[in-house]
């Protein structure tokens, strides 16, 4: 039996705990969750190392799984447009059942092999792409025929799963295991299998924009600023960033249409916007080496 699958041997009368009890067993439980991604960390490291590469030729990051880990897949794919800017169609969420199985379930749809990799080919899957295949059990077959027609196509294939030896993480081309172990509740790896996978995948994707200098220090300086909060938010950032007063800052972002990398550099360099993107480009986005092309930053 799958460790995942196991009952837990701790929580063998939990339909008997006074619900304080009840409370603290699911929460004090999550905790394994974060144990579990630390000890897979080099393996994400690697992950993220193997993906630079490729994503920066140009590659597309495709997440694909069923149930739970779909949808996990599908939020962390969803996300990188507002925080980094990047690109909707470069970031791509596949979950066996389609778009109507993030929000009801589809539970039968996980057993097609056959979806898994037509939705591959649907794809166009190529070998400049990262496929992210993500399944609690590591043997769910929409995620194995995923895996397959990736690896055939060239793609690079990093599998999750939540236990040891399990063929999706053994046949991709990077394995991370998540040894989440049981469950409080026998089977349920929406609970910490799940928390698991949500902790790697945001860990893998936000170090993957670090590496692509999306981030300037710890700043999130490629944010899409989409409404009154991200606009709050560049304003700062510019701010923190440059050390100007905020008028300044201001009137740097509505220069560039609030892009926070061309406005940091706008204030720092003392350049036009045309000026400030055409260095960035020409240092693949980092505003760290923009600045550092410069002699000396103004002081405000």
């Amino acid at each position: 039996m799958l460790n995942t699958e196991t009952p837990s041997a701790q929580h063998a009368g939990l339909d008997q705990y006074p619900t304080p009890t009840l409370v603290d067993a699911f929460i004090d439980d999550q905790l394994n969750a974060v144990r579990a991604v630390q000890a897979a960390s080099a393996q994400i490291a690697a992950a993220v190392d193997a993906a630079v590469l490729r994503i920066a030729a140009g590659g597309r990051l495709i997440y694909a799984g069923a149930g739970t880990s779909g949808r996990l897949g599908v939020l962390d794919s969803v996300e990188l447009y507002p925080t980094f800017s990047w690109p909707r169609e470069r970031a791509i969420g596949l979950i066996a059942g389609g778009r109507l199985a993030m929000f009801e379930s589809i539970e039968g749809a996980e057993d097609s092999r056959e979806q898994g990799a037509a939705d591959m080919v649907a794809n166009a899957v190529g070998t400049k792409d990262v496929v992210l295949l993500i399944a609690a059990s590591g043997a769910t077959p929409y995620a194995l025929g995923a895996l397959q027609a990736a690896r055939a196509a060239g793609a690079l294939t990093i599998g999750l799963a939540n236990n040891r030896e399990a063929p999706i993480a053994l046949q991709a081309e990077i394995g991370v295991t998540l040894d989440t172990g049981p469950e409080v509740i026998s089977g349920s790896t929406r609970l910490k299998a799940g928390t698991a996978q949500k902790i790697a995948l945001n860990a893998f994707s936000s170090a993957l924009m670090v590496r692509l200098n999306k981030v300037y220090g710890n700043l999130m300086v490629d944010v899409k600023a989409s409404n009154a909060k991200l606009l709050k938010r560049a304003l700062t950032m510019t701010m923190q960033a440059s050390g100007a007063e905020e008028a300044a800052a201001r009137a740097a972002l509505e220069a560039c249409d609030y892009q926070v990398k061309v406005a940091i550099v706008i204030l720092c360099r003392k350049l036009d916007t045309v000026q400030a993107q055409l260095l960035l480009a020409t240092v693949d986005g980092s505003v760290r080496a923009a600045l550092a092309a410069s002699p000396t930053q103004p002081s405000w």
